[in-house]
């Protein structure tokens, strides 16, 4: 017993000291802008659907967020022929993995399971890595397979030592076709978008417990108005 308590403390213990030195950005984003989610779904679509699929998400739910079902076909369909069906990549996983060493995961739900904040600051964290085998490292996700498909709006990044802090900082080596300050929040448009196709129902949701919460109020208003005259002659 005593053994197993304390494999289970140096395993918190390896864990804690492993995510300490990632320190996260705040995700700026903003589940009821519209517009940013309609930048994020056409970002998700032109950079991210090449190699990631999203087989829980269908185009007709993109509706939900103010596109017309003509927008999403002329606009956002490439891969696919019918608005409802599910968001889908034609490379097959065989080239995916053998080109990147791992089939690229579906993003349907990434962002229930990292995080907004997760997802921001890992699609700001590329750096060049020679030692890579694409070329590229990632502060978030060390030794990451994915290559830095926004690497020509961003620029490129080099990770440098801080002297005075003891630790290491990404600068920026060679500058993209976006300023720092619009990178950020197309990446937070993105991040956005990833937010709602995790939950598209969410929004519904929460608006749905707000009248069923209403709804309850009055009918304790209503019950307790009704104990009150019923029972106002019994002593």
């Amino acid at each position: 017993m005593k053994k197993f308590v304390l494999v289970i403390g140096l395993l918190f213990a390896s864990l804690a000291l492993a995510n300490e030195h990632v320190k996260l950005d705040r995700a700026p984003i903003d589940p009821n802008n519209q517009a940013s989610l309609q930048r994020g779904a056409k970002y998700f679509v032109n950079y991210c659907l090449n190699c990631h699929s999203a087989m829980s998400m269908r185009y007709n739910r993109l509706m939900d967020i103010g596109l017309t079902e003509a927008q999403i076909k002329s606009n956002l369909m490439y891969a696919s022929e019918k608005v409802g069906d599910t968001m889908t990549v034609a490379m097959p996983k065989a080239d995916a993995k053998l080109w990147f060493g791992a089939t690229p995961p579906d993003l349907s739900v990434e962002a229930r399971a990292r995080g907004a904040d997760w997802l921001y600051s890992y699609l700001r964290g590329f750096y060049r890595d020679s030692s890579r085998p694409t070329g590229w490292n990632n502060v978030v996700f060390d030794k990451v397979g994915m290559p830095h498909v926004l690497w020509q709006l961003q620029g490129q990044q080099v990770l440098k030592e801080d002297e005075e802090h003891h630790s290491h900082q990404l600068v920026l080596d060679k500058p993209g076709t976006l300023s720092p300050a619009q990178y950020d929040l197309m990446v937070a448009d993105l991040v956005n978008y990833l937010v709602f196709m995790a939950e598209p129902y969410k929004q519904q949701d929460q608006r749905l417990g707000i009248l069923v919460l209403l709804f309850l109020g009055l009918l304790l208003v209503l019950t307790y108005a009704l104990k009150k005259e019923f029972w106002k002659d019994i002593h």
